[in-house]
């Protein structure tokens, strides 16, 4: 359970950002971003620890999740990565937080990502869980092999009618599956899930997350307020900033990289560490990624 923490709201161009907010308010600052279908609650042992070494901790419910929400007048329920990468930064931006270290897995490492590339001067250090993950959508099209094909059956699933129904209707069941999947010989808690799955509530969740699976694979378009975004993403930029990658060695979903892989991505790469891990890097193996964080830390310290 997190310590001492509290709930701040952050105004963003599109949203009421909820974020989970833990540490005294002069502390070093870190962001912390979480994927589908998980929540800030991932990042409970990592905020302890972060919070014991004097950080400053703020972990957002990203668009789609938790209490977060769209502003009045807002009409796309957009989950584009344009989207979620620009929520971040605005986040860091609005609570006036000095470069911050952020982390990021699935979602959050995509939105990590994207912050770090475009906005490399408002980000202190990167812990990027399972590598680059800015997607290449024009690349899309191009199939992978069968089986890692069929790990993915829940996008394909999203891509109609009736996967945004079945979502919408079993979205427990159906979120309880993933983490099942994804964490293979591993078990959770049943309290583990039942406290995230109050997050997948969110009224616009299942719009957003449809979105999202949609817009990755060219089957919908954006939201306009974000085109320019996509068009520098679709370059593939390097990120700059310093970098720590994790890459877990039990997650179905992503395949460990050489460390020349990430060298090509990550041009101050400090780092690549092998996790021993499922896609819930932060709840599997918390020590891994508090210790990333503190390594980038003293790393940009200029104390």
């Amino acid at each position: 359970m997190f310590v001492e923490f509290e709930r701040v709201i952050v105004g963003t161009s599109q949203l009421s950002v909820v974020a989970v907010t833990a540490g005294p308010p002069d502390g070093w600052p870190v962001v912390l971003l979480h994927g589908f279908p998980y929540d800030p609650w991932s990042y409970a042992t990592v905020t302890d620890g972060l919070v014991a070494a004097g950080g400053r901790v703020v972990t957002p419910f990203l668009r789609g999740f938790g209490p977060t929400r769209f502003l009045p007048g807002v009409v796309a329920r957009s989950g584009q990565q344009a989207a979620i990468g620009r929520d971040a930064i605005e986040v860091i931006d609005q609570l006036a937080l000095d470069p911050p270290v952020v982390v990021g897995f699935d979602w959050g490492g995509r939105a990590a990502c994207i912050a770090a590339a475009l906005w490399p001067e408002r980000i202190g250090g990167l812990v990027a869980v399972g590598g680059y993950e800015i997607q290449d959508i024009a690349g899309s099209a191009v199939p992978a092999l069968p089986l890692e094909e069929s790990r993915s059956w829940y996008q394909y699933y999203f891509h109609g009618e009736r996967g945004r129904a079945g979502l919408a209707r079993y979205r427990r069941e159906l979120t309880a599956q993933l983490w099942q999947e994804w964490a293979p010989g591993r078990s959770f808690p049943a309290v583990d899930f039942d406290r995230a799955a109050l997050s997948f509530d969110n009224p616009d969740f299942v719009d957003v997350v449809i979105h999202s699976y949609r817009h990755r694979y060219g089957l919908a378009p954006g939201d306009p307020a974000y085109d320019q975004i996509e068009r520098e993403l679709a370059a593939q930029p390097q990120i700059i900033v310093p970098t720590i990658v994790l890459d877990p060695t039990e997650d179905p979903m992503v395949a460990p990289q050489s460390i020349q892989t990430h060298r090509e991505r990550f041009t101050r790469l400090i780092d690549h560490r092998l996790v021993s891990s499922g896609h819930d890097m932060p709840q599997d193996n918390p020590d891994a990624v508090v210790r990333a964080v503190l390594d980038l830390h003293k790393l940009t310290d200029p104390i």
